[in-house]
Parts: structure tokens; C-alpha cells; sequence
């Protein structure tokens, strides 16, 4: 059963947004703090990745836990209303984007994903430490 009515629970995904979310936010003003330079959701490459670091051959993918499911998260439950449609509309979304995570990875691109839970207050330094690495590493394949 759903704690909002109709109408309330409309008016709130509509506030939802697709691109600038504040986890996208974070990630871009920790990399643009630390000297890196990328493009914001380019539409050349498959899933018009959040984040692309040309130069690193990056892309990055910051992911709400809802919406794309992540799998053993407490941010991920799945509604108890409509059940059927969310379960449809977040399995194509989860499928989507392993579609595109290996299409990018075919092309020689480092794919990295970032969940919304990894950028709470707790997991936050050590989820940029981690991105850093996986940036850095990058490089050094190249």
C-alpha cells in the first residue's frame, strides 16, 4: 500500500530527474576538484553516459539504487503497488544498461558505475578513492 495518494505520488516522480541528480553532481565536482575534465551525458555513446573522461577513455554511470536496481541494497525495494509494472520497467532498465556496459566495453572504454548508496556521507571518501584508481588504471592500459 502506497503512504501517498495518487496524486501526490505523481507530483513527486515528477520532481525525479534524468540528468544533474545530486549523486551526479557530487561525483563531477569531486572530479573537476581533482584536475579531471569530461563531458556530461553524451549522447555519441550507447546509454548517454553521465560522465565521459575522453582523455582516460572513461565513462562513468552514476545509478539511483531504485531505478536501477541494485541488487542486496536497502535504497532498492520493490513498490508494493503496481508491482508488475516497476518489476517489468526496472528489469529492462537493469538489461539496458549491461547492453550498453558491454558495447561501450567492446569499443575499449573503462566502464565504471557508481550507486547512489555509495555516495552517502560513510562510503564517500572511499567510493572516490576508488574511482580515482579505476580512472588512473585506465591510463596505464592505454
Amino acid at each position: 500500500m502506497d503512504n501517498h495518494s495518487k496524486e501526490a505520488r505523481s507530483y513527486n516522480m515528477s520532481r525525479i530527474r534524468s540528468t544533474n541528480s545530486k549523486p551526479e553532481e557530487l561525483v563531477r565536482k569531486f572530479l573537476f576538484a581533482n584536475g579531471y575534465r569530461y563531458r556530461k551525458n553524451d549522447k555519441r555513446y550507447p546509454g548517454k553516459p553521465d560522465i565521459v573522461l575522453p582523455k582516460y577513455k572513461t565513462i562513468i554511470f552514476v545509478n539511483g539504487c531504485f531505478w536501477h536496481g541494485h541488487k542486496n541494497c536497502c535504497y532498492f525495494v520493490m513498490p508494493k503497488s503496481n508491482t508488475e509494472y516497476w518489476a517489468k520497467k526496472i528489469s529492462r532498465n537493469i538489461e539496458r544498461d549491461h547492453y550498453n556496459n558491454d558495447l561501450l566495453t567492446e569499443k575499449g572504454w573503462n566502464v565504471i558505475t557508481i550507486w547512489e548508496c555509495e555516495l552517502k556521507k560513510d562510503k564517500r571518501q572511499s567510493t572516490f578513492e576508488n574511482l580515482i584508481n579505476s580512472i588512473n588504471e585506465s591510463l596505464i592500459k592505454k
